[in-house]
């Protein structure tokens, strides 16, 4: 009874021996593989605007213009003369003062009574009907009562003064028996002269002719104020 216990550790190692075969080792873990870095996806490059047919360009600034120099008298009263040619009273009354407008005297004596147009009144003056009184007639003392056109023919364009013989700046050329009172009828006044010493030789020069257009300067600018005759008088 004492070698059971040897018999039965024998019978079952015989066994677990004899099962060993089918039993299933258990797997052995494999490890899978570190997964291989991916390379980095490029970024897709973006394409440049495609460019518009119009440019977008500023456009460049217009350069701000200057305004005109003003006129040196001469070159005034050579704009003036030049109308008077033409007898555009149009562009005389562009230069004719706007308050004082311009008085019209026969001689060179400068008178208040003297005949006065405004800018505006001149142009109507040409071709119109209206007689006025401009004065008396040196010598005998009879009123000059004429048109604007029979005026201006016998004192104010009686000869071609835009092509004169002589001009001259505050300069006296002809010499009358009348005195030009033009500085102190006008103060602070210039005037520009256009003369012809005569035309006739059997006049002995008696005969000469002066255009004085007188002139106010105002902030630069000259205006014309007198349209002054002048001629041989008693």
């Amino acid at each position: 009874m004492k070698r059971l216990p040897v018999v039965m550790i024998l019978i079952g190692v015989m066994i677990l021996a004899a099962c060993a075969p089918f039993m299933q080792a258990e797997p052995t873990p494999t490890e899978e593989p570190a997964p291989s870095p991916t390379e980095p996806t490029p970024p897709t490059p973006t394409e440049p605007p495609s460019p518009t047919d119009t440019p977008t360009t500023e456009p460049s600034p217009t350069p701000t213009e200057m305004p005109p120099e003003p006129l040196t008298i001469e070159e005034a009263a050579d704009e003036v003369i030049n109308a008077l040619a033409d007898k555009d009273m149009a562009t005389v009354a562009e230069f004719v003062h706007p308050e004082m407008g311009v008085r019209f005297s026969p001689y060179t004596f400068v008178e208040d009574d003297h005949l006065v147009f405004m800018p505006e009144e001149l142009p109507g003056l040409v071709g119109s009907d209206d007689v006025f009184l401009w004065g008396f007639y040196d010598g005998t003392g009879d009123p000059i009562e004429l048109t604007f056109d029979d005026y201006y023919a016998e004192f104010v364009y009686s000869a071609d003064f835009a092509n004169p013989e002589e001009m001259a700046v505050n300069e006296e050329i002809g010499w009358s028996s009348m005195i030009n009172n033009i500085e102190d009828f006008y103060p602070g006044s210039s005037f520009v002269e256009f003369h012809f010493s005569g035309f006739e030789e059997d006049f002995g020069g008696m005969d000469w002719a002066s255009l004085r257009l007188v002139f106010i300067e105002e902030d630069g600018t000259w205006f014309l104020v007198g349209i002054v005759n002048d001629q041989w008088t008693i």
